[in-house]
């Protein structure tokens, strides 16, 4: 079981209650040690938090503690995942260089700083964190990110009585580390709930008030701003994936400002094509799709003359049903989006693709006549 985020129905106080006894009611049954940093700021309200634990088929599978300055992208920071003995036989553990990249999210969110997504100063390293006053040797993955004005982040992970333990750190060196089981987990709980008070605080502070235009000035720049997001995240992933790594998104094409931006999309999609909810909601994820996909597929879809003109013809096909000259490839789209019924046939991906390389071919010709 992970945290559950506010959904703003209830009560905030409420809602820290109920997390907080689950997490004490849950942890009073941990089968296995928990390990969490050993510091000098002990007494601090949001120092030492009870990040999140995760229960499977019943059983406590692994419990995350994080201590140290939060509201610093300088640290010091450290981050402890401790997983039960066996839980590595339930899925593969995360590699280190996303528990790196974890951490660095943290950041993003809590306090709106951008670390960057390109690996930075990469090194591997020997180090020995102690615990319980044992030393125990660990294999590091060291990101330093200074040349950006970032800093260095590492994720090292080892086995101690029987569990494995996954420690991440910014601002201290791993060789500093000491880890003690814990034995009394208030402080963590009710650290949690004195953390999420304050990072609510300072997110409230950053946010500008702005107000929401009206409909009727909108037109269509909800679906552009929509797609267009759709279209950096498509591409995003292609890129990533062409340099062999991993298909996580850039930190400003995530985030939960998504998920309102398509409500606002869908609701002036029922104005402006006097559609239902449903039909609307279709239509949109229809048309982000479409052009997700053919980003995908085809370069020219971002940063050119071609790229621009196929987004407006496919936002102004699907709000207003233009006799666009895409017209072709919106058609081959809606039948391979139908898959391929017997009313929609030749519902492929190569006609669709075909169709719209006609509509750049042409429309190419068409500029250097002119």
């Amino acid at each position: 079981m992970k945290w559950q985020r506010t959904d703003g129905a209830r009560d905030l106080e409420t809602v820290y209650s109920d997390q907080e006894a689950s997490g004490r009611e849950v942890l009073a049954g941990a089968g296995f040690p928990v390990f969490g940093w050993v510091h000098a700021a002990g007494g601090v309200p949001g120092w030492d938090v009870l990040a999140s634990y995760e229960v499977r088929d019943g059983e406590l599978e692994s419990v995350e503690t994080r201590s140290g300055d939060w509201s610093s992208s300088q640290g010091p920071y450290v981050t402890v995942r401790t997983h039960r003995a066996g839980a590595e036989f339930s899925g593969p553990l995360p590699d280190l260089e996303d528990v790196v990249e974890e951490e660095r999210d943290r950041v993003y969110e809590h306090l709106g700083v951008d670390e960057g997504d390109a690996a930075g100063r990469v090194r591997a390293l020997r180090e020995w964190i102690t615990v319980d006053g044992e030393p125990h040797a660990v294999q590091v993955h060291e990101d330093s990110r200074a040349g950006t004005g970032h800093g260095t982040v590492w994720a090292g992970r080892f086995r101690v009585a029987g569990t494995t333990v996954t420690v991440t750190g910014r601002g201290v060196l791993p060789g500093s580390v000491e880890l003690r089981r814990i034995s009394d987990f208030e402080r963590y709980v009710v650290g949690r709930t004195a953390m999420l008070r304050q990072v609510a605080a300072l997110q409230a502070g950053r946010r500008g008030a702005e107000p929401e235009p009206e409909p009727a000035e909108l037109g269509l720049r909800a679906h552009h701003e929509l797609v267009a997001q759709a279209i950096a995240r498509s591409v995003a992933v292609v890129a990533r994936l062409r340099a062999g790594r991993s298909a996580r998104l850039p930190r400003h094409l995530r985030g939960e400002d998504r998920q309102v931006r398509w409500e606002t999309v869908v609701r002036q999609q029922m104005r402006l094509a006097s559609e239902t909810r449903e039909e609307a909601d279709e239509a949109v994820t229809s048309m982000v799709n479409h052009l997700s996909r053919l980003a995908h597929h085809a370069d020219w879809v971002s940063g050119t003359a071609e790229g621009a003109a196929a987004v407006e013809e496919v936002v102004r096909f699907t709000a207003f049903a233009s006799e666009v000259p895409s017209l072709p490839a919106q058609r081959a789209w809606e039948r391979l989006w139908a898959g391929g019924t017997p009313e929609l046939p030749s519902g492929t991906e190569d006609a669709w693709l075909t169709a719209w390389e006609q509509w750049r071919v042409e429309r190419t010709e068409h500029r250097l006549r002119r």
